[in-house]
């Protein structure tokens, strides 16, 4: 891992009052490192976003006040040569620019690190900013990483294409779930990253976390580990990751609204990437504003509630959906190749996710399915992303993985016909099943259906 920098350090530490560094601050307001240290050992996500610091409103209200500056005053000239030096910084409410540190991004990161129970986080712009930032970090020009051959097909993009052309960074695309072949694809010394999503997009085979983590460490690698599909239901830091990767703009805003993302990991990394000379965050500059940070602080004390539901109804659609014959595939489903290795992993009570997959063989039938969903029987939009209130359908091969080729689809077992579903809750269950229900008996296509 990175070593740890002097410079931006990222925990909470005391209110800024002078220049010294020997001054108290108010417990109720903030938290010293050893309270954070303790917030990330909490096992489960909801207890550990309790525990986390709150900022309280300027004035004393329940919300924090939004800090919408851009830049920050000192109130003596000597002041900025320390903070510039790394002397002082945002652990000592010292802040320079809103690019480096801004105070009410660096709180919402304060919940991401307590949701993933990890000892920092940083937020950004989009996923994709955030997952291009930390693989910069990590890998230097002629670094390796090693991948699962099943990923989002942005992230698919550029380690295939973008780095090899633009840092001298390769990729070896493996399956994840074969052991001795992740095994044998990390060369030591110049591997620099084990990366995969804990639950695969589009496919929803689920990576063995702790395993892979013993691997990659043994291997001496960092294992980053992409937790957009499984907020809440998996906490890959807790089982073993050293990084955690959000796009944000998903089930954590849960609103549609919002491009955001989150580096979850060691205060050394994220201290790292906030270098003001070798930083990639702070001199790539994907910076998350600080309207858009307060919305999502006030939408994730409500995820773990959303969540629920989410995987409530996804599990209750695959198994009345395989009672009629559709071929799905949903991780909490006995069928599933990985159900056991998930109820395993996964934190109690929040499911086994919210996204399910209907392969409908063909193109043309997964379009034919999702048109009669939006347009027919208002089950659902056709839209990419997930996490919305309403369910979002795609064709996955023709959409969110169009970025592969027909070889690396199948490689990766996406389907011409595979259509994924991020299940909404807005409604009645029963409401939203009669409406799917009713778009299937419109296809009057018999071939839709496995009757073996």
């Amino acid at each position: 891992m990175p070593e740890t920098q002097s410079r931006g350090h990222v925990f909470a530490g005391k209110k800024r009052g002078t220049g010294s560094d020997d001054f108290e601050g108010d417990d109720v307001f903030v938290a010293k490192k050893s309270m954070l240290t303790s917030m990330a050992t909490e096992n489960d996500p909801a207890a550990a976003l309790a525990s986390a610091r709150h900022e309280f409103g300027e004035h004393g209200g329940v919300n924090m006040s939004i800090e919408a500056s851009a830049t920050f005053t000192v109130m003596e000239p000597e002041t900025m040569r320390r903070m510039f030096a790394g002397e002082l910084g945002p652990d000592r409410d010292f802040f320079i620019y809103s690019r480096h540190f801004n105070p009410t991004v660096l709180n919402l990161g304060r919940l991401m690190a307590a949701l993933e129970g990890t000892e920092a986080a940083y937020c950004t712009a989009s996923g994709m900013s955030a997952i291009s930032s930390v693989l910069l970090q990590l890998c230097s020009s002629g670094g390796h990483v090693v991948a699962s051959r099943t990923l989002y097909g942005g992230t698919h993009a550029l380690l295939t294409h973008f780095f090899p052309r633009a840092c001298n960074i390769t990729t070896t695309f493996v399956d994840i779930g074969d052991m001795e072949a992740v095994k044998n694809a990390i060369v030591e010394g110049k591997t620099k990253v084990l990366y995969f999503e804990s639950m695969s997009n589009p496919t929803l085979t689920v990576a063995n976390i702790p395993e892979l983590s013993r691997i990659g460490h043994e291997k001496g690698t960092t294992v980053v580990v992409d937790n957009t599909f499984a907020p809440m239901v998996l906490s890959p830091a807790r089982l073993g990751a050293d990084v955690v990767i959000h796009s944000i703009s998903k089930f954590i805003s849960g609103g549609a609204d919002v491009i955001a993302g989150a580096v979850c990991g060691p205060a050394s990394l994220v201290n790292s990437m906030m270098d003001l000379h070798q930083g990639a965050l702070m001199l790539l500059g994907p910076t998350m504003n600080a309207k858009v940070a307060f919305e999502l602080s006030e939408r994730i004390p409500h995820l773990g509630l959303r969540m629920k539901e989410h995987c409530r109804r996804a599990m209750e659609y695959a198994v009345r959906m395989k009672k009629l014959g559709l071929k799905v595939v949903y991780p909490g489903l006995e069928d599933h190749p990985q159900h056991e290795l998930l109820k395993s992993m996964a934190n109690r009570e929040y499911g086994f996710g919210g996204l399910l997959c209907v392969d409908m063989e063909t193109e043309e039938r997964a379009n034919r399915l999702m048109h009669h969903l939006q347009n027919y029987t208002q089950f659902g939009f056709m839209a990419v992303s997930l996490g919305y209130y309403e369910t979002l359908m795609s064709c996955s091969g023709s959409s969110t993985s169009s970025e592969m080729n027909a070889e690396e689809k199948e490689l990766a077992g996406i389907s011409p016909g595979l259509v994924r579903m991020s299940i909404g809750y807005i409604g009645t269950l029963e409401q939203k099943w009669s409406q799917l229900e009713k778009a299937l008996s419109r296809m009057q296509d018999t071939t839709l259906f496995n009757k073996n």
